[in-house]
């Protein structure tokens, strides 16, 4: 990719430094999980580090000193004080940005991500001035990224791994989707250009976890009551349109003793209708403005696969479950196709643009 790809992809670029032998690596800062991707040792596959968007302080009993912990360890260990200061997708106020920069940078220390490195951060869509300044803070104070720092949209970035090994992506013609925690967001890209940007924040993961909280009571019949964390793990662990298989679990009850419990629809329920509104919101809402605005990017967009991003597209058969009602809500054949891991795909495709900004610099 040219220095002028990298201009039509929508680089927000910093001043990059000199030096030889960066390591180009790629970053996902995102409201549920933070992905971070680089080269593996002597050649090999990317190393990916991945972990919960969150963290906990406490105080030292000898020292007095304050810790950080974060990630899973943070959630498991503080439950009652974790903070997950991206809940919106983008740190709303100063104190979550600075939240993120602590957080960032225990990640970073602890993962030895080298601070001689070219970093692309895959960012998501949103029209939000001030998280994006916050964001963009965050990052201007990293330790990491001396060589260059650029940002490219979340979408545009997720969609590189499943076009190719490479960066077609870059020189195609289609619609990102991007099913995340926070937002459903979608764009269309014409050689790397984005297109008539759209965000919702009414059709979210985040509101499919309050969706099975609400149904598994009612399918209890009002006896059990999960928080959104067991929710989310609920889906992340058993929603499939390929092969769905009820489950059951255990709760603990006020008084002593505990209750076990099956599962046949809360789920399944809730991760449906959350299809069926994001097909209502790309049919009726996002396609007509890109017709409006764009109509031949349309016309050709939608004879090339919608390509389908973010931690809601790892559900089993949601890609073609997406494809097929689609394909009936619009009256014509749509193809749908998404990355091997999507969750990750964006920190992958960040990853590679950073290779390829490295290897050109």
């Amino acid at each position: 990719m040219s220095d002028d790809d990298a201009d039509d992809a929508g680089g927000d670029s910093a001043a990059p430094s000199g030096g030889s032998a960066a390591v180009p690596v790629g970053v996902k800062l995102g409201s549920t999980r933070t992905v971070i991707a680089l080269p593996g040792e002597h050649g090999t596959e990317n190393r990916i580090i991945k972990t919960l968007t969150c963290m906990a302080t406490y105080e030292d009993a000898l020292t007095g000193e304050e810790k950080v912990l974060y990630g899973e360890e943070a959630a498991r260990e503080y439950p009652d004080r974790v903070q997950y200061m991206l809940r919106s997708g983008l740190p709303e106020d100063a104190d979550r940005a600075e939240m993120t920069k602590t957080f960032f940078e225990a990640v970073i220390e602890e993962n030895d991500i080298p601070a001689n490195s070219g970093v692309v951060y895959a960012i998501p869509t949103i029209d939000n001035p001030t998280g994006l300044d916050n964001l963009r803070g965050v990052i201007e104070d990293s330790s990491i990224g001396l060589n260059l720092v650029e940002s490219y949209p979340e979408s545009l970035c997720g969609a590189i791994p499943a076009f190719g090994d490479d960066l077609e992506a870059i020189d195609e013609i289609f619609v990102a989707v991007n099913m995340g925690s926070t937002n459903l967001e979608a764009s269309a890209y014409r050689r790397g250009e984005q297109l008539s940007p759209f965000t919702t924040g009414a059709v979210t993961g985040n509101e499919v976890d309050r969706m099975i909280a609400n149904y598994v009571e009612e399918e209890t019949q009002g006896r059990v009551n999960i928080d959104t964390q067991t929710a989310r793990e609920y889906k992340e662990e058993h929603a499939d349109f390929v092969e769905f298989e009820p489950f059951t679990d255990i709760i603990q009850q006020p008084g002593g003793g505990s209750h076990e419990f099956t599962i046949e629809r809360s789920v399944m329920d809730a991760v449906d209708e959350y299809v069926d509104d994001a097909v209502d919101e790309l049919a009726n809402t996002f396609l007509p403005e890109l017709a409006n605005d764009y109509m031949k990017v349309y016309q050709l967009a939608l004879d090339r696969p919608i390509v389908l991003t973010g931690g809601m597209a790892c559900i089993p058969g949601i890609v073609e479950e997406f494809e097929e009602r689609l394909s009936a809500e619009l009256n014509r054949e749509i193809e749908a196709i998404a990355a091997d891991e999507p969750d990750v795909a964006p920190t992958v495709g960040a990853q590679r643009i950073a290779a390829r900004l490295v290897e050109n610099s």
